[in-house]
């Protein structure tokens, strides 16, 4: 069904143990890919397993993008210093840092996504779905489903992954915690964005040369 090269190779790709990537690929039949989701699936539990731990440990991490037009620092956490001071946690990090700047996320989770702020988006989406002529029955789940798009958008750890789209930050997050073996988790992060906020000065091309042209008469 498979080899000891293939639990080699599963076991580079994911961090696990050699029994674990055993097992995983007796259950998926040999299947690299099943087998890699196996222990993704198990990298969930170790996850909630680690969840009570105390992370205290952990980086600050910067990543400035476009010639400095928008900035980002975010704290990742970890249980000891050994980790934190790891290149792999450290990767992390900064690739969590990219991340935040490409995407904007308001939020690291959905449940700390005001409840206003849910109520609101599900109106405005409940009305959407009236105005494409939906059936009532449909609305509820369609309003559900949306949502949940939403929070794929605005929170950081349901959001796609900007190097890999088939992981979540929180499936990215959940393999590092079976690599490495420890509690890792986002505890905050700040974005910059040059000029965010403030209005900016907008004239027109055609404008702007009259000016200049009466100015030199």
């Amino acid at each position: 069904m498979f080899t000891p090269q293939d639990v080699a190779k599963l076991r580079a790709t994911t961090g696990a143990g050699m029994m674990d990537c055993k097992k995983a690929l007796t259950e998926s039949g040999g299947n690299m890919e099943k087998a890699i989701v196996n222990l993704r699936e198990k990298g969930i539990s170790v996850a909630t397993k680690k969840s009570s731990r105390t992370a205290s440990e952990g980086v600050v991490a910067s990543y400035i993008h476009m010639g400095g037009t928008i900035g980002v620092l975010v704290e990742l956490n970890c249980e000891t210093d050994f980790v934190a001071k790891g290149d792999q946690f450290k990767e992390l990090a900064k690739d969590i840092a990219m991340q935040i700047a490409a995407t904007k996320p308001l939020y690291i989770k959905s449940e700390e996504v005001p409840s206003e702020v849910t109520e609101r988006e599900k109106e405005i989406l409940k009305k959407q779905a009236q105005n494409e002529g939906k059936k009532p029955e449909l609305i509820e789940k369609m309003v559900e489903g949306r949502i949940k798009k939403y929070y794929a958008e605005v929170c950081l750890m349901e959001q796609a992954f900007i190097k890999d789209s088939s992981k979540t930050i929180k499936s990215l997050i959940n393999e590092a915690i079976l690599k490495i073996g420890e509690k890792i988790e986002i505890r905050r992060f700040t974005r910059y964005e040059m000029g965010e906020g403030l209005e900016k000065r907008v004239e027109n091309l055609a404008d702007e040369i009259n000016k200049q042209m009466k100015g030199n008469n």
